[in-house]
Order: C-alpha cells, then structure tokens, then sequence
C-alpha cells in the first residue's frame, strides 16, 4: 500500500504543476537516459517471492509524429533487492525492454503513456504499462525526464511501480517565424502599411488604413450611409435604426414585437427559451425496528405526489435506510421494507403509476451521520427519494 500511495503521489504532484510550467517548442525526435527508483511485487518470483525496491537505469528513443502523439522505446536495466525477512528470497537483475505511444498535452504541459514491457530476470515477464511524465524544458535542445508508471504482469497479476529522472536531447525542432515590425500596432506590417500612424483601437483593412471612416461600426465596404453622425445608433446597412421594445433587433427584422424588456431574444427578436431542471425531494424517517409509513398526509408526501402527477413522464427511485444498530443483514431486510411501504403506499393511496416507482434498501452502507448517538440513529432511519423535470423558461438579461 506505501509503495501505491508513492505513485499516486508522484503523478498527482505531476498533474498538478503543470498548470504553471512553461510552454515547450513542438519537436519530432529525442534521445535521452535514465536513472529510476523501481518496486517490484513482493509475491514475484514464485513460488517463494521475496524481491523488493530496486534501481534501474538505461536509454529511450522517441518519435512525435504529431505534435500530440508520439511513440517511444525503451531499454533499461534493472538492480532489484531482496526482502531479508523472507527465507530464501534472492536479489535479481535483468534487461528490461518496453514500447509506449505517448499522448502530450497543450503545451506540452504534460504527457500520458501506455505500452508494454518485456522484463528478463531469472525468468521472463510481459507486462502492460501506463503512467504520466513530463519533458522539462532547460534550453533549446535539452529537456529533463521526470515520469510516474505502474505495470501490470498479463499472466501472473503482479503490480509494480517507478519513477524515473533523465535528461533527453531533442532534435527536429519546428522554428517559429520571426516576427515582422508593425510601427503603429494595428495588426498590418509596416512593409505593407499605407497608413503607418494609425491610433490606436481604429479597425483597419488589408492596407492598415480605416474601414470605417465614419466610426460607426460598419465597414466602409457595406455602409450604406457612409456620413452617418457619431453617436448615432446603426443597423447592419451602417444607417440610423429604429427598436420600439429595445430588444436589440431593428423593428424592420422584428418579429416578435413588443418583447419584455426583460427578455433575452434571438436573431428575430422573439423570446428565448431554456430547459430548466426543477425537482422535488422526500425524506421521511421511521421509529426504531419501523418500517410502517406514519403521517401519509404530510406536507413533504403531498408536494411530492403533487410534482409527479404535474409531471407525468418522471419516475423515481424509492431508496431505504437504517441505522447502525443491529446486524448487518437485518438492517438491509428492514431498509428493503421501509422502501416498499413507502412505494406502495404513494400507489395505493395516491395513484401513481407503479411503472415509475422503484424501491431499494441499502441498509446500514450508506448512514448519512457517522456518530454513534440516538439522535444520528434516529436520523438515519430513513427514505429518500429526488424527482427532476425538465422545463421550458424564458431567458433573462
């Protein structure tokens, strides 16, 4: 268990830097070698077992054939120690040979792996292999390796797990083009430029002079009234518009006049709809050893037989508790009870189709308070159940 909780640590220390490491340069090929820390099974080899935490070190050889995707190889050696309270365990080591495809993050914030490994010590071992690294960029050509994985033995079931530090050297860099001066910073380079001063914020065309001589927001190209008066609010035509409910859409192009202001509306000034989920919750408790349904006329039963009989197409899943108190079987025999009453009782004594209602006990697996007091027992004799509908609301500014 101490050497699972490493690794996990180690790839969630991973996972969770990479979300400030610097951005890397594309590559297509390194080359790089190794040390690593590695933990064989303490079940391996049969029929004694006995090998414990050992070293390695060794070489890979990796291909990015797309700036996500990548294939590398791997050969390694591996020094594996004995565990001394285990008669007749023995140290060993061998070659280790291994081939994953790899899959890089964004940026290369990070990268996945998964392939195999053929491991030869005294006997022969093939082995399924997943993990997450990262190559960390320290100058143009070099990256350190740092790397989490755990392997899985296809025929006898051994887990083991390592962690690995390199330094690899990557060649078949993609150089980014330089960047071309651009004096006045309106997106246009300077050598095409015709109008090199131009403020800054003014939207200009192909030649970085301005599109819109009138600053009204319409392009010199489609302005229709090219003169239009600054401040003066215009339509897609770059002319004065009219919107009697202030929706935003011209009364020309309005369809649905008079919306509230309050509204959000389409391309055709019509109300937008969205579905909206709303729901309803039961939850009933039970007397001690109980599962007889008290207070069926309460509030809490009538709003939710009211929402399923508003909402037709609903169904809901009856779920049954109990305490802790009693045996463990018991408990889950009551917990079934308490979620059948409940359920025939909303179809006997108020209609509801039986086709929508199921009922599960769970018994004593699911508490939802831990303490071992009378009042947590009291509260986890219990019935749940949550119905959610789906409807249809106006969307609001």
């Amino acid at each position: 268990m101490k050497k699972l909780a490493l690794a996990t640590a180690v790839i969630a220390a991973c996972i969770s830097t990479t979300s400030v490491a610097q951005e890397a340069p594309p590559y297509e090929n390194w080359v790089g070698g190794f040390a690593q820390y590695y933990s064989a099974d303490a079940d391996k080899p049969e029929p004694v077992g006995g090998l414990d935490d050992g070293y390695g070190f060794g070489a890979e050889m990796g291909f990015r054939f797309d700036p996500s995707w990548a294939i590398r190889f791997e050969l390694g050696r591996v020094l594996i120690d004995k565990d001394d309270r285990i008669p007749g365990a023995a140290a060993d080591d061998g070659v280790q040979l291994g081939a994953d495809m790899m899959y890089f993050l964004e940026n290369d914030k990070a990268y996945m792996f998964a392939g195999i490994r053929e491991q030869s010590l005294e006997e022969s071992y093939r082995m399924g292999s997943i993990g997450i690294g990262k190559h960390w960029v320290t100058d143009e050509n070099w990256r350190v390796i740092t790397e989490a994985a755990t392997y899985i033995d296809f025929g006898q079931g051994y887990n083991e797990f390592s962690l690995k530090l390199g330094l690899a050297y990557v060649f078949g860099l993609n150089s980014a083009p330089k960047a071309q001066p651009d004096t006045d910073g309106d997106g246009v380079y300077d050598a095409v430029d015709r109008c090199p001063n131009t403020l800054p914020g003014v939207a200009v065309d192909a030649t970085g002079c301005s599109m819109d001589l009138d600053g009204d927001g319409v392009m010199n190209s489609v302005d229709q009234c090219p003169r239009t008066p600054s401040g003066v609010a215009v339509d897609a035509t770059g002319c004065e518009f009219k919107d009697s409910d202030n929706d935003g859409v011209v009364d020309s192009l309005d369809q649905c006049a008079n919306t509230p202001s309050t509204d959000r509306v389409d391309e055709k000034g019509c109300s937008i709809f969205e579905d909206t989920e709303i729901f309803v919750e039961l939850d009933l408790l039970f007397a001690n050893n109980s599962s007889v349904v008290t207070n069926t006329d309460s509030e809490m039963i009538l709003e939710f037989v009211d929402f399923m009989r508003r909402y037709p197409n609903t169904t809901a899943s009856i779920e049954g508790h109990t305490s802790t108190v009693g045996t463990a079987e018991y408990n889950m025999g009551l917990s079934q009870r308490r979620a059948d009453n409940t359920r025939n009782m909303l179809i006997n004594l108020y209609g509801i189709d039986a086709d929508r209602l199921t009922a599960i006990g769970f018994g004593e697996t699911r508490p939802k308070f831990i303490e071992d007091n009378a009042e947590s027992h009291r509260l986890n004799r219990r019935i749940e159940a949550r119905v959610v509908a789906v409807i249809e609301e106006k969307a609001t500014r």
